[in-house]
C-alpha cells in the first residue's frame, strides 16, 4: 500500500483527523497546539497523525491535500484546512456544523 493510499485510508475510517506537528498531548508546535485545543473545545473524538514520525507522511499529506503547511483537518473524507481556516470556522460557527454532520 502506497503513502496516499494509507492517508485515504486513514481519512475513509475516521470521522475526524488532524495531521500534525507531535501529538494532542505534546504538540511540537504552536499551530498544532491551537488545532488541538479546537477540536478539544468541541469534545470530538479525532485520530492525530504525527507527521514529525515519518518525512515520507509529511511530504505526502501536503500532495494529498495540495496544502503546503500542517496541520491540516480532514471532516468526514474532507479537506477542512489548517489551523487559521479552523480558527476561522470556529470563531464563525462553521466548524461546530461541520463536525455535527
Amino acid at each position: 500500500m502506497s503513502i496516499q493510499d494509507e492517508i485515504a485510508q486513514e481519512i475513509k475510517n475516521n470521522k475526524v483527523v488532524l495531521y500534525m506537528k507531535g501529538t494532542p498531548e505534546m504538540p511540537q508546535c504552536g499551530f498544532s497546539a491551537q488545532a488541538v485545543n479546537i477540536l478539544r473545545h468541541y469534545n470530538v473524538p479525532f485520530a492525530a497523525k504525527n507527521v514529525l514520525e515519518n518525512d515520507e507522511l509529511r511530504q505526502a499529506i501536503k500532495e494529498y491535500s495540495d496544502w503546503p503547511t500542517i496541520p491540516q483537518l480532514y471532516i468526514n473524507g474532507e479537506f477542512v484546512g489548517g489551523c487559521d481556516i479552523m480558527t476561522e470556522l470556529h470563531n464563525n460557527g462553521q466548524l461546530k456544523e461541520l463536525l455535527a454532520k
